[in-house]
C-alpha cells in the first residue's frame, strides 16, 4: 500500500488531520528525526505461517531490493496483498548451532540484539558471507519474523498510513463496516470524507465490531528503547497493527 506517486494535496491534508485526531495532537509533537514503522502481527500470522514463509529469506528481500508480498486478507474486504519490508523487519532464530554452521551462528550472535533478534538487512550480509540459504530445509523451523514491518518510508505519517491500510486516495479506502466506540465517534466526525470516516471507525471499534484502538499501550521491544505510538487489535487477537518509534539500536545501521 505504499504510494508510487505523490498523493493529492487534499487527500494528504485529510489523512494528516485524521492521524492527528487519532494521536491526540499534531504530528510535530513526535520527533521528526526518529524512524517510525508499522508492524503487523496477531494469531493469524502464527496460524497460517505468514511469518515463516520462505519469501522472507529470499536474498533480494533481505537486501531490501524487493518487498515480501503476502495475500494475508487481514480484513477479507478485497484489500490488495500486504507488502512487507524484510530488510527492516526483525527475525528471531533458534537452535542455530545445531545446523553445523558454527561460523554463521557466531556472527549471527554478534549481529543480534535483545537476546536473539536480528534485522533482515544484517541477516542478508551474514547469509551471503557464509553461503547460507535460509530457505533450505536445514533452516525450516529455526527462524521466524516476530516483527513483520509493512513497507513505508520511515516517517510517522507513512507508518500511520500503512498501519491504517490506506492507499493513494479515496478510491483506495476499504469498504469496512463497524461503528466507532463512543469515545471516538464524535472525534471522527471531523473527518471530511465519509468513506475515510467509516474506514477509521472500523479501527476505533470495541474489538468485536472493528478493531480496538489501544493508543500507545504495548511493549514492543521496549527493552531495546522502542516506544509504541499507536496500537490496534482485534478482540480475539487475530490481527494487530502497531506503530512504533524505533530506537537507534533497532533502526540500524547494519551491524554485521
Amino acid at each position: 500500500m505504499t504510494s508510487t506517486s505523490p498523493l493529492p494535496d487534499n487527500w494528504r491534508r485529510q489523512l494528516t488531520r485524521a492521524f492527528e485526531i487519532l494521536l491526540g495532537g499534531p504530528l510535530s509533537d513526535h520527533p521528526g528525526d526518529a524512524v517510525h514503522v508499522a508492524y503487523v502481527g496477531g494469531n493469524v500470522f502464527d496460524e497460517f505461517g505468514y511469518n515463516r514463509v520462505a519469501d522472507w529469506v529470499r536474498p533480494a528481500a533481505l537486501r531490501g531490493a524487493e518487498p515480501v508480498v503476502l495475500d494475508c486478507s487481514l480484513f477479507d474486504a478485497g484489500e490488495p496483498p500486504s507488502r512487507f519490508d524484510a530488510a527492516n523487519s526483525v527475525f528471531e532464530f533458534e537452535d542455530v548451532r545445531e545446523t553445523g554452521h558454527a561460523a554463521f551462528a557466531a556472527d549471527l550472535a554478534g549481529a543480534s540484539f535483545g537476546g536473539g533478534l536480528v534485522r533482515g538487512g544484517d541477516l542478508a550480509v551474514l547469509a551471503e558471507r557464509h553461503g547460507v540459504d535460509l530457505a533450505d530445509d536445514t533452516w525450516t523451523g529455526r527462524w521466524y519474523v516476530p516483527y513483520p514491518r509493512l513497507v513505508s518510508d520511515g516517517t510517522l505519517w507513512d507508518a500511520m498510513r500503512v498501519a491504517l491500510t490506506l492507499g493513494d486516495g479515496p478510491a483506495d479506502v476499504l469498504p469496512l463496516e463497524g461503528e466507532a466506540a463512543e469515545e471516538w465517534a464524535e472525534a471522527l466526525e471531523a473527518v471530511e470524507d465519509p468513506g475515510l470516516r467509516a474506514h477509521l471507525a472500523h479501527y476505533c471499534g470495541d474489538g468485536d465490531s472493528g478493531l480496538l484502538y489501544l493508543r500507545s499501550t504495548g511493549d514492543v521491544m521496549a527493552e531495546e528503547g522502542c516506544s509504541v505510538v499507536a496500537n490496534w487489535e482485534e478482540g480475539q487477537s487475530q490481527v494487530e497493527f502497531t506503530v512504533v518509534r524505533l530506537s537507534d539500536l533497532v533502526a540500524g545501521p547494519a551491524r554485521a
